[in-house]
């Protein structure tokens, strides 16, 4: 029997494109042990290499999708190409958003992962705790400013005095940290609020949880078959807050706990919360729900990761392993679904 051929894409146009390098190594390893693995790059500009030898940053030949009967890739030398799955290892923007999903929709082929809506709803952090607390899951309290916003410096003051300091600053929908900043009083707000700005034209302006621990839990399945890992525990022991360099750059950055040291009931409470929200969110295929919890045990939703850090040393990963799935287990029911989906698309559409 032939192998499913499973295309890994990865690299892309986010600034988070080095991250999903890293996942999309890993991701295309282990499947390759089962699946014939199609790796395919998208560098920052936005164009399609088939890669021969990789992951690899760069090299490769040109490729692009294409809609056919045989055939949903085809080189730029007229090799044709049919994937049985797409399997989009792309972090942040133009491929963790509903993008790339919408492409994959439109050429009819299976994806593994959440589909164009939940995509979409998972980037937006604001609309992500708008849901989450229409279904009582507590958030911490924010104001949101974007760049064409008319605000007065003395307007915005006196709506951060009533979050109080410390706080933090992120943009609205990036994801790893990146562009977040903890202002610890009203000197270092404006220069926090630009280097958001610089990545996107929304941001968030948070309360800060003294003393917060960042727990996190693991998402797989859909419908009314969906699985929580157990929590974990991520601590910065480099800096003052979980940033970009201390998860991808600093060496030993952080300490990962798994299980988080936490009571039993917060833990349950906090896995309810991410499969009620995953759910709430049409959720298909992985995600991981981020949480802070307060040093008296109150926890609070922070955001939700559609398609989480996927390298052997991720969060998410380790998180599975604990639980007693494996890498392998985790990638095989993403590729079930995603053929399911497919199917049930292929269904509906000749029913009409």
């Amino acid at each position: 029997m032939a192998k499913l051929k499973i295309a890994v894409l990865y690299g892309g146009r986010s600034s988070e494109h080095e991250v999903s390098i890293h996942s999309a190594a890993a991701v295309a390893q282990t499947l390759s042990a089962k699946y014939e693995v199609i790796k395919i790059l998208i560098t920052r500009q936005g164009l399609w290499f088939l890669q021969d030898e990789g992951p690899a940053p760069a090299g490769g030949r040109p490729l692009t999708p294409v809609i056919m009967s045989d055939a949903n890739l085809q080189t730029f030398d007229g090799q044709k190409l049919k994937a049985d799955v797409f399997f989009p290892v792309l972090h942040g923007t133009m491929g963790e958003d509903g993008s790339m999903q919408g492409l994959f929709e439109i050429l009819g082929a299976p994806y593994a992962g959440c589909g164009v809506l939940t995509s979409a709803l998972g980037m937006d952090k604001e609309l992500c705790k708008l849901l989450a607390s229409f279904y009582g899951v507590p958030i911490v309290p924010y104001i949101k400013l974007e760049a064409s916003d008319k605000y007065k410096d003395e307007e915005l003051e006196a709506a951060v005095l009533k979050l109080g300091y410390p706080l933090f600053v992120k943009p609205m929908s990036l994801g790893s940290s990146i562009g977040v900043s903890k202002v610890d009083g009203p000197k270092r707000l404006k220069g926090a609020l630009a280097q958001a700005f610089r990545y996107e034209d929304a941001v968030l302006i948070e309360k800060g949880i003294a003393d917060a621990r960042e727990i996190f839990c693991g998402v797989v399945g859909c419908d009314d078959k969906i699985h929580t890992s157990l929590c974990g525990e991520l601590k910065a022991l480099n800096g003052e807050f979980f940033d970009y360099k201390a998860k991808y750059e600093a060496p030993g950055g952080c300490d990962m706990i798994i299980p988080a040291d936490i009571p039993q009931a917060a833990q349950d409470k906090m896995r309810i919360a991410a499969h009620d929200i995953f759910r709430a969110l049409r959720g298909q295929g992985l995600a991981r729900a981020d949480f802070l919890m307060d040093a008296r045990g109150n926890f609070y939703f922070s955001e939700i990761n559609t398609m989480p850090g996927m390298s052997e040393s991720s969060l998410f990963p380790n998180l599975w392993k604990s639980s007693k799935k494996t890498y392998e287990d985790i990638l095989d029911i993403l590729i079930h679904l995603a053929l399911k989906r497919g199917q049930a698309r292929g269904a509906h559409s000749l029913e009409r």
